[in-house]
This record gives structure tokens, sequence and C-alpha cells, in this order.
């Protein structure tokens, strides 16, 4: 049966349809892998009474053998139908060739945050001293800024005009550049910061950073600060800028801050544990996510959700490496914990617990895949057995 929407929010059924993308490269393996003990999670928790038809959709190279396009009309079609998904990596080719697949569902579907938890698990490899101290949400903007795509290349005939016109208004872009265009709405920033600071809210979180580099960008990343905090005002006493903070009770209030990107960058380093949730531009998002990533392991333990109102799509952050194709060595992690988003995105929070759950604790018996056995100096397990290893964990709690 499909998720439907009821009073703004979704009503899922027991038994439910969720389409899944498997990917290219090592998506086979580690789409297999997180069924597996998604499946399995749900039936420790829910017995028969609720579970997951899993549907699957084309897209990427086995789209483009099959259809002749890496993104047929029925998979948008369908992803939007039944509004949940799960999706492996895809290949995005680097200077030409077809245009991002998640890109472009981001914008079809208008799935306007890219939200990116980041979480140290005990037993990930890190560079920090002290890891744990990182436990941070960024909320990046999905649809506007450089990644809508309007670019033209050097010499074209949409570059030059674009150069002329810079011309007549007192620029000087020389000649032979390529260009691209950066837009930042107001429509776009309001609704990113609210629901940035509704999830605060709903989840415990204590404050809210705006990261920016308005001090250059004054009209774009500026004004995506300044309509964040018109935003922050519409809560009254319950968001705080932090300039007012001092003396104030904070219990159940949320604090409103901005810092330049670049600083931002040294902040998650040297201050980890005074951010909470990061709320950027797309680009920004893009690095400081990557970067936050890095700290907790790496993004093959990050998960992500791409959310709009009343559609998502979760899917891993990391590439299709395609070399590693069918070879049952990839890490699956990525893509389970997108999993994880995903159940409690639809309220189911037992499951995901229990998956939460059991993932340390196969990290803390270290019985990990080659990437992170690596880094811990022990045996690594393939995609298959590390999904079994989690699941005779589950089984144990």
């Amino acid at each position: 049966m499909k998720i439907s929407v009821e009073n703004n929010g979704l009503k899922v059924p027991n038994i439910v349809d969720i389409p899944y993308i498997e990917g290219d490269g090592i998506g086979p393996d580690i789409s297999k892998a997180t069924k597996r003990v998604v499946d399995e999670a749900l039936g420790i928790s829910y017995g028969g009474d609720r579970k997951i038809n899993w549907m699957e959709l084309m897209a990427g190279e086995k789209a483009i053998s099959k259809f002749n396009t890496p993104l047929p009309d029925e998979t948008v079609k369908k992803m939007t139908e039944y509004r949940i998904s799960l999706k492996g990596p895809l290949t995005t080719p680097v200077g030409g060739g077809f245009r991002s697949i998640n890109v472009t569902l981001r914008q079809i579907m208008d799935l306007y945050a890219n939200v990116r938890p980041v979480k140290y698990y005990p037993g990930l490899p890190s560079p920090l001293k002290s890891p744990e101290k990182v436990d941070m949400v960024v909320f990046r903007e999905n649809t506007e800024d450089v990644y809508m795509g309007i670019e033209f290349p050097a010499n074209s005939k949409e570059a030059e005009q674009v150069i002329e016109l810079m011309s007549k208004l007192g620029y000087n872009i020389r000649k032979g550049s390529g260009i691209g265009i950066k837009p930042i709405s107001k429509f776009g920033t309001s609704r990113i910061s609210k629901m940035a600071i509704e999830y605060a809210f709903a989840n415990g979180r204590k404050s809210v950073t705006i990261m920016h580099k308005g001090n250059i960008m004054k009209y774009t990343e500026g004004a995506f600060k300044e309509w964040a905090y018109e935003t922050a005002r519409t809560y009254g006493d319950k968001v705080v800028n932090e300039t007012e903070v001092s003396g104030k009770n904070m219990d159940g209030k949320i604090v409103i801050k901005d810092r330049i990107a670049d600083n931002m960058f040294q902040q998650i380093l040297l201050r980890p544990d005074e951010y909470d949730i990061i709320l950027c531009p797309n680009l920004n998002g893009d690095y400081i996510s990557d970067a936050l990533a890095a700290q907790i392991g790496g993004i093959g333990v990050a998960p992500s959700g791409n959310i709009g109102d009343n559609y998502a799509v979760f899917e891993a952050v990391h590439g299709s490496a395609p070399k590693y194709a069918n070879l049952d060595v990839a890490d699956p992690s990525s893509l389970l914990l997108s999993a994880v988003m995903m159940l409690r995105y639809i309220r189911w929070n037992e499951p995901a617990n229990l998956i939460e759950k059991a993932f340390v604790n196969t990290l803390r018996d270290k019985q990990v895949p080659q990437d992170l056995a690596r880094h811990l100096g022990v045996k690594s397990l393939k995609t298959s057995e590390f999904a079994e290893s989690i699941v005779q964990h589950m089984s144990k709690n």
C-alpha cells in the first residue's frame, strides 16, 4: 500500500510499498545488505504486523542499458507517487555526459532539504582526539545556488552574451571565461530555515548555526543569512539570538547564530561540541557535510536524506566505486544508516533504534568491512557478512 498525506503529515500503512534504486557499481551489494538488515529489524520489532514491500525502480547504468536513459520518466513518476524512496549510489560523469541524477531528482521532486546527520559511533576510526563531541545535523538548501546547473561553457554564444551584458553594467569579465549563475531566493531560504528550526525543536537540539560567505557574496549568501534570521524571528522568544543568551532561561528554546563559511571549518574541528544544527546554502552544505563525515570515519558511514514537503529520497552519500562492483566487499553503512533515517521519518522508531544499537555493538566487536578494517588493523568482513553480523547483534538485544 502507498503512503498518503493526511492533515499535512504522512499516513503510513502497516504494510507499505517503498521504491528503491539499487545503484551503480557497489550499489547492488550494499542495497541487498541494507534490505536484509531492515527486513530483519522489522520482523524483530513488529513480528508480521508491519513490513516493507520493496519495489525496484530503474536509474543509472541499468536504466541506460534497458531504456537508453539514465532516469526514465516512469521512475520519477513512481518515486513521486509512493513519496518515500531509498537510493543507492549512481555514477555522475565529470565534465560531460548526462547531468547528475541526484540533482535532477531533487529539483523535479522539490526535495529542497539535504539533511545529513553526522554522529560519531564508538569504534569508528577518526583523526580527532575527541570525536565523541561530534554530533551535528547539516541542513543544506538543495534546489538553488550553483547546483541549479545554470552554466555556459567558455567561448559559447551564451557565455559571450553574459560577458557583454556584464560589461555594460560595469564589470570586466575576461573573454573566453566559463560562466555560472548563483541564484538564492528568500522563498528557498525561508523554507529550509523553517525545516531546520522545526527539526531542532522536535529533536531536542540546542542551536542552529547559519553558515554563509556573506562577507563576500553579500546579495546571495549574505541574503541567505538575513532571510534565515528573519525566519527565526517568526518564532518569537522561542528562538534566541546568541548575543541575547546571557542570563536567560533557555529551557525549550533554540539559539540562532551565524558563522562565516571558512571559519566554520575551523569551528567543527576546534569546538565541535558547540555546534548542533548547521544551516547553509547548497555549495557550503556539500563541503561542510563531507568535511564533518571525515571527522567520524568518512562518507562511508554518513547517511543522507533529501526531503521536501511529504516527499523524501534517502541515499548513500558516497560514489558508486565501480572497481569494487559485485565483489561483496563494500561498506553498506552509509545506505544502512540512511535507511535508519527513513524509518524514523515514517515514525517506525523501534526498528531504527534496534539497527542503530546493533550497528554500534558490531563496531564494538570490530566486525567491520574492509574500509574500516584497514584503519582498525583487523580482519575484514564481506558486505554480506557485515550485514549478517548486525542481524546477529539485533537478535541478541
